[in-house]
């Protein structure tokens, strides 16, 4: 019984990892919006939790479904899915901004909920087993073998993503457990091997990077074409043979160094920046990549051979991360062409490169420019010009200088330059090219708000539509599996149903402010989302030993929320980075610990403990819906939304605490 339902919980957190994974790749739109996928699966699992005793039958029909999936996700590009723009120009999406968005509103609308609910029905299918279990055991006892099957999903996740595996392994990870021991026979078997065939056909000639599926394509010559998740990336472009206007743009930052200058390019990539460093005469160059396949491709196939020059010290890391903990200055730093293409987590509307643009960010950056040194952006805009706007901005709020802006024959790529000191000539360096003028009356990125690319004064009605579906949807998808009587106090769990909206919020925050402090990369993520599981085990354990009611736990997790809003990790890094991280790491988890014990208390007590559950999820699709709020108030705001969210379901829950206790806790007791 612990082995199936421990199987079950891997199963589901590895599929929501594959699933964002693969479905971003393969489905464009997912890229930008794709906790929307983790929204689905909360879902699914809470409506499936309604289902257990139809459990058989559904998760007979995962593998089928899986397989169906798979077809539409091979076959994507085929079926007009690939390049899905989003219903609105809300936010700017690589490869979409041509496309029209406005006429095709409802179709796109439509596709998305669509694939939406397929996602949903999916964890379904696994929901109504996972509840099945459950139900089998006492509760908390349920909730640590759920929890300690969830770690492992994860670690096995994230094993496959350090490896640089494809798709059929993801597949084969999160589907392999419900083939031997929930969903056996020859059609599970069938759907099993087609899901990784057509998983296998969707991989062509691509390589893959714990961040990136990277395709590659040849052109003339030496030269290349790198497409990350489907979008053209990056040339690798062999400047030293054909001095082209091109090459003069990657060397501008570069232009008359000192004897045996240093650089520092961020966001190196195959190498076209750190090359242009060497061309110009540079003495060294730290180049810091977060992608180690796409250094590796550089390494392999740049004609100038940079990453090979002894001259040149790569480091594979977070650009943030390495800004703020080196102690070494610079006579250029540049930022080369870093727009990632991808999202910073499952559990945020940020991108990964969003934090490195942001004015705390440059500003940091800035202290490590030498007097007469120069700090340089150079950025794809592409008929964007409010990302160049707000690009403008933040380097003036973090320089205290006035940028100078120019731009390539084509209008498309910006470059941004700062001189440090009276007699850096800019202008001089840049008279070849035709400089910009930018309206910069535009709201800066900061740390708080890190949205670079959301266009100004633009509704974002498509977000609003495609948020209202997924309530709707919730709507209509609780009250068809629960029952009318799901509302009612017998059934719905109001508590836990607000403490799964709040504690939503409160893990999205702990995921941004420690990547803010160890870094944007893959193991940081992965890193986090297990010690929110680890936590969660050992709140869980606690109160299985002694339960300590609700008053002290909830004192203190409001206590330790309002000193995570007063303490910004900005603020921390001011200390050093040591205090910084270790102060950041209890700020972060002591809300998730008192949290935890409040849900484990609560379900501890509850007289239907997979209703509760069921509750408790699709509480978290409401908070994910809430977190969007973010890209209008600031992520700090969602603090406060959190303590206000947690202060109601106490109000709810406290009147409840004096009631008999069910007798499935004297059986806990016995344990």
């Amino acid at each position: 019984m612990k082995l199936r339902l421990g199987s079950i919980t891997f199963s589901i957190l590895a599929l929501e990892l594959t699933l964002i994974r693969w479905m971003s790749q393969q489905i464009r739109v997912f890229a930008y919006f794709n906790n929307l996928l983790l929204i689905a699966a909360f879902l699914g699992i809470g409506v499936g939790a309604a289902l257990s005793r139809w459990s058989k039958p559904l998760i007979r029909l995962f593998l089928p479904s899986l397989f169906l999936l798979a077809i539409v996700l091979r076959f994507a590009q085929p079926l007009g899915l690939m390049y899905l723009s989003f219903p609105d120009r809300a936010i700017s999406m690589w490869g979409a901004e041509g496309l029209k968005a406005d006429e095709t509103f409802a179709e796109n609308t439509v596709l998305i909920a669509v694939l939406f609910c397929w996602v949903a029905w999916l964890f379904v299918c696994l929901g109504a087993r996972l509840a099945e279990l459950f139900e089998q055991l006492p509760p908390l006892r349920a909730y640590s073998i759920d929890l300690a099957g969830s770690l492992l999903g994860v670690i096995a996740a994230v094993s496959l993503a350090a490896l640089g595996t494809s798709p059929p392994w993801w597949i084969a990870a999160a589907a392999l457990p419900v083939l031997l021991w929930h969903s056996r026979g020859w059609p599970s078997a069938l759907a099993f091997a087609g899901a990784l065939l057509f998983a296998v056909l969707s991989i062509e000639s691509a390589q893959f990077s714990p961040y990136n599926r990277i395709d590659m394509r040849h052109t003339t010559g030496r030269e290349y074409v790198l497409s990350a998740n489907r979008d053209q990336h990056q040339y690798i472009r062999d400047f030293a043979a054909s001095h082209s206007e091109d090459a003069a743009l990657y060397e501008l930052p570069f232009q008359a160094p000192k004897s045996h200058g240093t650089a520092l390019v961020v966001g190196a990539g195959t190498g076209n920046d750190v090359a242009a460093a060497l061309r110009t005469g540079y003495g060294h160059v730290d180049a810091v990549e977060i992608d180690p396949v796409i250094h590796a491709i550089g390494e392999r196939l740049h004609p100038e051979r940079p990453y090979a020059d002894p001259r040149v010290r790569s480091v594979i890391t977070d650009a943030r991360v390495f800004v703020d903990s080196t102690h070494a200055t610079y006579d250029a730093v540049c930022f080369g062409l870093l727009d990632s293409h991808s999202m910073f987590s499952s559990m945020s509307t940020l991108r990964l490169d969003n934090y490195v643009y942001t004015t705390e960010a440059l500003r940091n950056a800035w202290k490590h420019v030498r007097d007469g040194g120069v700090m340089s952006i150079s950025f794809l805009v592409f008929k964007q010009p409010f990302i160049a706007a707000r690009m403008k901005r933040n380097l003036r709020e973090a320089t205290g200088t006035e940028p100078l802006v120019v731009r390539d024959r084509s209008g498309q790529t910006y470059v941004f330059l700062c001189g440090k000191g009276k007699d850096v000539p800019l202008a001089a360096r840049a008279a070849a090219f035709r400089p910009v003028a930018l309206d910069t009356n535009i709201r800066p990125s900061t740390d708080d708000w890190p949205f670079l690319y959301i266009r100004p004064d633009t509704f974002p009605k498509g977000y609003v539509v495609v948020l209202a579906i997924v309530l709707a949807i919730a709507l209509i998808a609780v009250r068809a599996a629960y029952g009318a009587g799901f509302y009612s106090r017998r059934r719905f769990d109001l508590a836990l149903f607000l403490f799964g909206a709040a504690f939503l919020l409160i893990e999205t925050r702990s995921v941004t402010n420690l990547s803010l402090l160890f870094g944007s990369t893959w193991l940081v993520n992965a890193a986090v989302f297990a010690g929110v599981l680890i936590v969660a085990f050992v709140a869980n354990a606690a109160v299985q030993r002694r339960e300590v009611g609700l008053v002290a736990p909830m004192v203190l997790l409001l206590l330790a929320l309002a000193a995570g809003y007063a303490l910004t990790p900005s603020d921390l890094a001011m200390h050093g980075l040591a205090f910084a991280r270790t102060a950041g790491v209890m700020l972060n988890v002591l809300p998730i610990g008192f949290a935890g014990i409040l849900f484990s208390t609560l379900l501890r007590r509850s007289p239907d403990p997979v209703a509760s559950l069921g509750s408790n999820l699709i509480g978290a699709v409401a908070g994910g819906v809430a977190e969007y709020a973010s890209m209008i108030f600031g992520l700090r705001v969602m603090v406060i939304v959190a303590a206000v969210i947690y202060i109601a379901g106490f109000a709810v829950a406290w009147p409840m605490m004096g009631t008999s206790q069910p007798d499935h806790l004297d059986e806990i007791g016995q344990e």
